[in-house]
């Protein structure tokens, strides 16, 4: 089996002669720590190719518009923030930390009083055929290299709060559900204009979702979610098979989402992503949903992956595929990226256990 074929055959809970298995920063990029590190003991060849991953991705092509358009929405500060090149392309000023993904947010909407505000706003070019010209072309090539194809279509809570802030919007989603629906309206129609672009483009899973939970529960109602953000993802799932019935449709949250599991399945999610083994039991999860659910993670990278022994990062290994892997639709990986703790051995070791353990049918 290449590794296109191993990915859908455990897709669709048939037999592979091995997990497919990747790092989780293949599809979203490493913390730099981390890249150096596999920069020094991979080189000359990329993490991808030097562990065989099974999973790689395309992203759009890049937008023509100029970051300018955005001073007047970040304030005093506009000219460093662009100076910086910290200013992406919805207008969001992430001003750097020292890892990675840690960032302090600048939402050039917080301030917005009404909706025509956000109707004046100057919204990204998501919605143009010319993001996505080139993508077809780069599926092709990873294709015939043998690779399954992954590809983000952007989040609709996400990017909404980054937007406009988390907590201006869930204030919106209970006192001001016009300014609400209005900007997760905005957001979910540029995840799903991506989604089927990348799905007709023959990307075989495409990446969709959104944190909205913690270690300890969800971050809103449950009937807050099923009024703004259901029918939204249930939309861009729709149209993921429109462009593709054979593309897959995978869902992020970190945190426990649990208690929308079976909801997300309604909406036509096929995969979930990262089932956290800090705030869920992925055997148990694999028990009650592996009939009508993937499952893409199941790794513990609070714990085992960075302060684990090589043994122990084994043993979990194991223990996912015996337990979730079983009868297909597992993609095993860390739950998250790797953070700067995780030792070289850890990584090896990873792999080494993922490519020893048989599926169990």
């Amino acid at each position: 089996m290449n590794s296109r074929e191993r990915v859908l055959a455990a897709l669709a809970h048939r037999p592979t002669d091995r997990v497919p298995r990747l790092l989780y920063e293949e599809a979203i990029g490493y913390t730099p720590p981390v890249e150096r590190m596999l920069r020094e003991r991979c080189g000359p060849r990329a993490p991808r190719d030097y562990f065989a991953m099974d999973v790689t991705r395309v992203v759009e092509d890049p937008s023509r518009l100029s970051a300018e358009r955005f001073t007047p929405w970040l304030g005093a500060d506009a000219e460093k923030a662009l100076a910086a090149g910290e200013v992406d392309g919805w207008g969001v000023w992430w001003r750097r930390g020292t890892l990675h993904h840690f960032a302090h947010i600048m939402s050039p909407l917080k301030d917005a009083a009404d909706v025509r505000q956000l109707e004046a706003y100057p919204w990204p070019d998501l919605e143009q055929p010319y993001r996505f010209a080139g993508v077809r072309q780069r599926v092709d090539a990873l294709h015939a290299q043998g690779f399954a194809v992954a590809a983000f279509a952007g989040s609709i809570f996400e990017q909404a709060w980054y937007l406009r802030g988390m907590q201006q919007l869930m204030i919106d989603m209970c006192d001001a559900p016009q300014m609400a629906r209005y900007l997760l309206s905005r957001t979910a129609a540029c995840q799903r204009y991506a989604a089927e672009q990348f799905a007709r483009a023959g990307v075989d899973i495409v990446i969709t979702g959104d944190d909205v939970a913690t270690q300890h529960g969800l971050m809103m109602r449950v009937e807050m979610w099923r009024e703004y953000l259901k029918p939204l993802q249930t939309a861009t799932a729709r149209a993921v098979k429109e462009g593709n019935g054979g593309s897959y449709v995978f869902y992020h949250s970190d945190g426990n989402v649990a208690p929308l599991v079976a909801e997300l399945i309604e909406t036509g999610v096929e995969i979930l992503n990262p089932v956290q083994p800090e705030c869920m039991d992925p055997a148990a999860i694999k028990r009650e949903y592996g009939r009508r659910l993937s499952f893409w993670g199941t790794v513990s990278v609070q714990q085992t992956m960075p302060f684990g022994t090589p043994e122990e990062v084994r043993a979990e290994v194991r223990r996912r595929i015996r337990e979730v892997g079983r009868g297909g639709g597992l993609i095993l990986a860390p739950a998250h990226v790797l953070g700067p703790e995780v030792p070289w051995e850890n990584i090896v070791a990873f792999f080494e256990a993922a490519d020893s353990e048989p599926v169990p049918r």
